[in-house]
């Protein structure tokens, strides 16, 4: 079978929230004003649904079906382009956890051979999996197995692992970091782009980080980068869950993304308020 070599994945990707009604069904009308921001306000054009942020393990499938549907739909109608999604993700079980990288690699196989002609990407995400296996022995003959493999989502802090990842990949998989306090780091590293919830409402700033990085200006790269993780650690000394991330995304950008579902707990307005008002005096100095 011919291996699939879809478009290459690169750049910022926001990993969006899911929009709900105060009441907690999903709020679909809020998606097309959602797209807009991220274009218009933050520069961001590429999107990762159903994911952690998007709290897709705590939706029904029909649920996600729609969300895809209709995000889908409202980025086509900015673009201009086909309807269809660039790739699809996943990540590993967690209850019955892979105890060896082999086992792991024909779980995904079964799972891409529902959808064997779209591009398949493996979600790397061992602080909610609970499975620290190493990517990089994941990665290994992983093409022989799905050949509609496209690259990996490493949302972990082993940056060894991760460049070891990207020194085995062949040039036209996207390696994409998804900790967004060590993205410069990992852009060091060979990263292609980067998933994260921030970029939600830091997607501006970070995509002048990547800017400089790629002019070789460091000095320009670490500041604002430094400036991220300065927020993000008073927001963690606030208590930073995906709750608070949710709100605060409302705050900033004046969405409304209603509350989280259970077992999260909604966000008291003063916190994220605060974090909002601090993340804006942060920004302020550059």
């Amino acid at each position: 079978m011919t291996p699939i070599v879809g478009r290459k994945a690169t750049g910022l990707v926001a990993a969006t929230f899911t929009p709900l009604t105060p009441e907690g069904e999903i709020n679909l009308s809020e998606i097309r004003p959602y797209v807009d921001y991220l274009l218009e306000q933050q520069g961001v054009k590429s999107i990762f649904v159903n994911g952690t942020t998007g709290e897709g393990m705590s939706l029904t499938v029909e649920e996600r079906k729609l969300l895809a549907v209709e995000w889908l739909i409202q980025n086509v109608a900015r673009h201009a382009a086909e309807i269809g999604a660039d790739g699809i993700s996943v990540i590993s079980p967690s209850f019955f956890k892979p105890a060896t990288a082999e086992a792991l690699r024909m779980f995904l196989q079964e799972v891409a051979a529902a959808a064997p002609a779209m591009p398949f990407y493996y979600y790397h995400i061992p602080a909610v999996t609970g499975v620290n296996l190493r990517s990089r022995d994941v990665l290994e003959g992983i093409a022989n197995q799905i050949p509609s493999f496209q690259g990996l989502k490493f949302s972990g802090s082993d940056l060894m692992d991760f460049g070891q990842c990207v020194n085995y990949s062949p040039s036209h998989w996207s390696l994409l970091y998804g900790i967004d306090e060590q993205l410069l780091g990992a852009l060091a590293m060979g990263a292609n782009g980067a998933v994260g919830s921030t970029y939600n409402y830091l997607g501006s700033s970070v995509n002048r980080l990547m800017s400089a990085f790629d002019k070789g200006d460091l000095p320009k790269a670490r500041t604002i980068q430094f400036q991220v993780q300065d927020i993000l650690c008073y927001a963690i000394n606030l208590g930073f869950d995906l709750a608070v991330n949710k709100q605060l995304m409302s705050e900033v950008s004046g969405l409304a993304l209603g509350p989280p579902r259970l077992p999260l707990l909604p966000c008291p307005h003063p916190k994220a308020l605060s974090i909002a008002q601090r993340l804006q005096q942060i920004l302020g100095e550059q």
